[in-house]
């Protein structure tokens, strides 16, 4: 059994994750910027709280020389790509991270060194690749602060590789049943679920590589207990599909299609027209991967 500490442990991605590293035998500790309210339940999984902001780099330190975990999940973090404040972007993603993983190498240079970090980037920073189905070669060609914050924490964490045990991975798009309607998919499922008579969306030719949250979060624990430090892993299913064939999808699950409407507002600039990526590395370093098919994904979400 190891003790894991997820930051972001409370986010979408660390709820699921939370509790497949217990049942598998785990002793996890979950990382959050504030404490629960008193009497608040506490999350399915995890063997205690700790709240810190990434911010405060000596609140880190205390956390993590009390925790002394022996292997760290980083998925805390800003993670929309329209979140408005540039400045939390770039403190959040970048600073924060290099807080964290200070602490560690601290903790580290003593009894307690961790046998695996886990840093979470992102696929978006290969933006506009005309690569077609990218793999981890493919060079970085970021088109907004959220990828270019996310770049630069790479870059950063390979100056701790000589002190820290560091794999990153850049998860393409992925879902599933408590995402925010921030995020496209679930704005998608909850019209579809409320029968909405209108939808309004963005551009329905972007073509995105969908994978579900439930495959993600087994790939991450498995990643945990492989020998993979200084190496990148893109997480993805390796299909694209447009935002025309999601659509078509969700309405033969359903048997209603709303009127779909273009809201130019909804349409970002330098909009990545095309995101497919490889998981040929991540299959070689970790076994073949698992897990529902996007339709498959639409259902689970849309009987929620």
């Amino acid at each position: 059994m190891s003790r894991i500490l997820v930051t972001g442990i409370d986010g979408f991605t660390g709820r699921y994750l939370a509790p497949l590293l217990a049942a598998e035998g785990h002793e996890v500790h979950g990382l959050v910027q504030r404490a629960p309210e008193p009497g608040q339940p506490m999350q399915m999984g995890v063997h205690a709280l700790h709240a810190c902001d990434l911010l405060d780099p000596a609140g880190l330190l205390r956390v993590v020389d009390q925790v002394r975990p022996d292997k760290v999940a980083h998925l805390a973090g800003i993670a929309f790509v329209g979140h408005g404040d540039v400045g939390a972007i770039y403190t959040t993603n970048l600073v924060g991270v290099r807080h964290l993983l200070a602490a560690l190498a601290a903790v580290a240079g003593g009894d307690a060194p961790p046998s695996a970090v886990l840093l979470a980037s992102s696929a978006n920073i290969y933006g506009n690749s005309t690569a077609g189905v990218i793999d981890e070669s493919v060079p970085a060609a970021p088109t907004n602060d959220y990828a270019v914050s996310k770049l630069a924490m790479e870059y950063m964490a390979a100056t701790w590789q000589a002190r820290l045990p560091i794999t990153v991975v850049r998860p393409f798009n992925y879902t599933g049943i408590g995402q925010s309607e921030d995020f496209l998919l679930p704005k998608i499922v909850s019209h579809f679920k409320r029968r909405a008579a209108v939808l309004e969306l963005g551009n329905l030719d972007v073509e995105r590589d969908f994978s579900d949250v439930r495959t993600v979060v087994d790939c991450y624990a498995r990643l945990l207990k492989s020998n993979t430090a200084g190496q990148v892993f893109n997480v993805c299913s390796g299909v694209g599909h447009t935002l025309r064939a999601v659509l078509q999808m969700a309405a033969d699950i359903a048997g209603h299609m709303p009127e779909v409407r273009i809201n130019p507002a909804f349409v970002r600039a330098n909009e990545v027209q095309k995101l497919v990526g490889s998981r040929a590395a991540l299959e070689r370093a970790i076994g073949p991967m698992a897990g529902p098919e996007l339709r498959d994904t639409l259902r689970w979400m849309l009987a929620s």
